[in-house]
């Protein structure tokens, strides 16, 4: 079976030009059939902003209404895909910009009100694999921008770990699959305030464990639920890491493991 790599790329990587230069050189120089999937939650609030929309966050996530729905389709699957597949071509990738919508790759439901309404935010429901492994067996590196489609003609703003996390879990039935979630830190923390306090080996008890503590908090523990997530349904690795992290042979960050 083919091997392929699935990075995510999100925080402060995708919105400076330098880190993001830097991260896109590791990345094309990734060996074999890969996928970015990439955030860019700043820039959608800062063209919010100048667009006179106010963002509102409970908890560190989005609310999606009508109006923000367009500016994160617009900045994410436009702006920032765009800028990302123009510097893969000239570094030599051929690429190709995707949402959740195109080649009906990601269909979604629209998150039910409980406490929060979330608005115009999607939860992953399937996953359309084949039109995509003809693309990567052709390569094609697809760069997907965290919205999907609820299969009705909308739009949703979807949660780029869950995505990476989907994609990653239905693309087993063709590939070895590793997963890399790339950040600015080296990894996950044992002591937040410190960079190189960095866990190399995280257990599914581990991580509960700093969860309950308040060590591991906010945004990353999402991303470590879908990282398990990913490793229940036969994806062979999961590393989260920063940019150094890519270069060949170079483990820098936090394996993920299912060991108890």
């Amino acid at each position: 079976m083919q091997k392929i790599t699935i990075v995510k790329v999100g925080g402060k990587v995708v919105e400076t030009p330098e880190s993001l230069q830097e991260l896109l050189h590791d990345f094309a120089a990734l060996q074999g059939h890969k996928i970015l999937v990439h955030g860019g939650g700043r820039s959608a609030t800062k063209i919010a902003k100048q667009l006179g929309i106010e963002t509102q966050m409970v908890d560190g996530r989005r609310i999606t209404d009508l109006e923000t729905l367009k500016v994160v389709t617009m900045v994410y699957a436009g702006l920032v895909n765009k800028n990302i597949v123009a510097s893969l071509q000239a570094k030599g990738v051929n690429s190709v910009g995707l949402t959740g919508a195109d080649l009906n790759l990601i269909t979604a439901i629209k998150r039910p009100v409980k406490d929060i309404d979330y608005g115009y935010v999607g939860d992953v429901k399937s996953v359309q694999i084949k039109e995509l492994t003809t693309l990567i067996q052709r390569d094609v590196v697809p760069v997907i921008a965290p919205l999907t489609h609820d299969g009705k003609g909308n739009m949703l703003n979807t949660n780029a770990d869950t995505m990476a996390s989907s994609l990653a879990s239905a693309l087993t039935q063709e590939f070895d699959v590793q997963l890399i979630y790339c950040f600015e830190k080296k990894g996950v923390l044992s002591n937040p305030d410190d960079d190189d306090t960095v866990i190399t080996n995280l257990t599914y008890k581990l991580f509960k464990q700093y969860q309950e503590s308040g060590t591991i908090a906010a945004g990353m523990i999402p991303k470590l639920d879908n990282g398990f997530n990913a490793l229940t349904n036969g994806v062979k690795k999961v590393m989260i890491t920063n940019t150094q992290g890519l270069k060949e042979g170079i483990d820098t960050g936090t394996i993920l493991t299912n060991e108890s």
